[in-house]
């Protein structure tokens, strides 16, 4: 059977799973929607997270911006993992307590205000919709490749199974929809990590195999090797960093706090029966996530010297069909500069604007003609990111069922997340613009039509995103873990742990953090691009890291505007109280 044949076989199998669970469990009423009823298993509700969190960025983009970005590109690794610590110990088990459906019904509770409400709203609308973006795109990317349709139609495609599952089954269907897609995922990732680990060094673990001696007769581990071909290409070498300290540790920061401030990653903690659950959920989580991400620097690395050993100096007549078949899609791209017919790859973009924009003629090696304007670097080649994950296989020329698994399970990975975003955007706006603040006597029956008709919306708006993204998929959603970070996790935290901090103080921090770090992101990214170099940027802060000191403006704002404005009630003193101190009761209390 063919790979093309295979990937439909298991991309059909793994939809008609995903679907068949959501007819199964189809939500009934707001509490299944929003919650599943409030009644998954921690380990369950730990695979589910995991794989609602290990979105596309996670599966398709991070090995492919390691593989790029060497060393430097660790911080996603750090960020995103160090920040469910952060959402174990700070925020998960409170939240849990508290026990409403939404993040902004918290704060809407807590700052007890309808403004706050709504702004909370709004800053998980900019994220979930700037995250959804880069999952969507991933979508597209595998629909193109793999299924040999436009990235247009694939996301058509993502769009119509996401809608089916998420507004048909609500927190419940996708609850367990995610369990399936964790395991859909984790195996497709491991299972070309091995063989590539075998073939390349004998050892059957990747983790390990990534220092371990390449049986190439070099006498070289694998980490030693790439250094060597890169500088000798004149790249940096892959284990140096070129990122100034304070921007690692910015885009470290805004990771870490962003991924503690995800809604859609929070709410999967209301779904537990017990506070003590949530706080398991957690570890099961990070369990989960670190099968995937500590394999994921390995795959970056054979990844990376697979393409340079096969793509260096080589003629394009001789190229493997994967360069071709990712050509014909747009997503690499090669210019003969030099004339001599051999394919250079070396520092630099090869063409104006990064992406390549290509002509409907082939060139006299039978490359498809970049229309781009060439750039004066000797580089010839441009490949994107994204597609080294998808590509690996192909790459090392693993079997067809290799390829198809590794289709499937970047498509659970994206769609996962999708689903996770949709389900907070609808029921936030159902639950808290509909009902908590514009039309307090909805009943539950309008509740839930209303949940399902703004997952509807939502679906469309994401698809627009995914065809129009405003960058590669790890650094879109590096951008909406900065929001997250600037905008949502400095209120959760005050709202928490700091009883004095009133209504006042809390929307003018999420107002001031949230317009900071988009407005910023949006200067380097979108109006003035050209600009987006080391030396424009404040306090040599990249806008990956900005949502660091976006959060630092938040608190800075939100306690500057409490001072002078009046206390919260006594009542929300003792909410506060409610949330972070546990009942004492008769069997508990100390004995004297």
């Amino acid at each position: 059977m063919s790979t093309t044949a295979l990937t439909y076989l298991f991309v059909a199998l793994s939809f008609a799973l995903y679907i068949g669970i959501a007819i199964w469990s189809r939500a009934a009423s707001t509490k299944e929607f929003y919650v599943a009823g409030g009644h998954v298993h921690p380990i369950a509700n730990g695979m589910a997270t995991a794989a609602d969190w290990m979105s596309a960025a996670s599966f398709i983009s991070m090995a492919g911006i390691i593989a790029f970005m060497g060393y430097d590109g660790s911080v996603y690794l750090m960020g995103w993992t160090g920040g469910f610590v952060l959402l174990a110990l700070l925020l998960a088990p409170y939240l849990r307590k508290f026990g409403q459906f939404t993040v902004p019904d918290f704060l809407g509770e807590r700052y007890y205000s309808k403004t706050a409400r709504v702004i909370a709203v709004l800053c998980l609308l900019i994220v979930s919709f700037t995250y959804i973006a880069g999952q969507m795109r991933g979508v597209g990317i595998v629909f193109s490749r793999f299924l040999e349709v436009d990235i247009n139609t694939g996301v058509y495609t993502g769009m119509a199974i996401v809608f089916f599952y998420a507004v048909l089954g609500g927190m419940k269907g996708i609850t367990y929809t995610q369990v399936a897609q964790y395991c859909v995922m984790i195996f497709a990732y491991l299972v070309p990590a091995i063989f590539i680990s075998m073939l390349l060094t004998g050892n059957p673990l990747p983790q390990l195999g990534l220092g371990t001696t390449l049986e190439d007769g070099s006498g070289m581990t694998v980490l030693a090797k790439l250094d060597a071909v890169l500088t000798d290409l004149g790249f940096a070498a892959y284990t140096a960093s070129e990122r100034a300290t304070i921007d690692v540790f910015a885009i470290t920061a805004a990771l870490m706090i962003g991924t503690a401030g995800l809604p859609h990653v929070i709410v999967r903690f209301f779904t537990v029966p017990k506070v003590s659950d949530a706080r398991k959920s957690a570890g099961w989580a990070l369990l989960f996530i670190a099968l995937l991400y500590t394999t994921a620097p390995a795959i970056a690395s054979f990844a990376r010297l697979n393409f340079v050993d096969t793509v260096q100096d080589a003629t394009y007549e001789t190229m493997p069909d994967w360069f071709k078949n990712w050509e014909d899609i747009g997503l690499i791209g090669w210019s003969d500069k030099n004339e001599d017919g051999h394919i250079q790859y070396g520092p630099g973009n090869a063409f104006e604007g990064g992406a390549p924009t290509f002509g409907e003629e082939r060139g006299s090696h039978g490359e498809r003609v970049v229309t781009s304007a060439p750039t004066a670097a000797d580089n010839e080649v441009y490949v994107d990111r994204d597609i080294m994950v998808l590509a690996n296989p192909e790459i090392a020329n693993l079997p067809g069922w290799v390829m198809a698994l590794v289709a499937a399970g970047s498509l659970a990975a994206a769609l996962s997340t999708a689903a996770g975003l949709l389900l907070v955007i609808s029921s936030s706006v159902s639950h808290d613009l509909v009902k908590k603040t514009f039309r307090a006597g909805t009943t539950e029956r309008q509740e839930l039509l209303y949940a399902r008709l703004s997952a509807a919306v939502a679906v469309v708006v994401a698809g627009y995103f995914g065809i129009n993204p405003p960058g590669f998929v790890a650094q879109v959603v590096a951008f909406a873990f900065g929001l997250a970070a600037a905008s949502l996790f400095p209120a959760l935290f005050m709202g928490i742990f700091v009883k004095s901090m009133n209504r006042d103080g809390a929307i003018a921090g999420m107002i001031a953090g949230l317009g900071f770090t988009w407005v910023y992101i949006a200067w380097f990214k979108f109006w003035e691009p050209a600009a987006n170099v080391a030396e424009n940027w404040w306090f040599g802060i990249s806008p990956e890291g900005i949502g660091f000191v976006g959060m630092i403006v938040n608190f800075v704002v939100a306690f500057a505007v409490a001072r002078f404005t009046v206390k919260p009630p006594e009542k929300v003193r003792e909410l506060v109280d409610s949330i972070r101190i546990p009942v004492r009761t008769q069997s508990n209390a100390p004995k004297l």
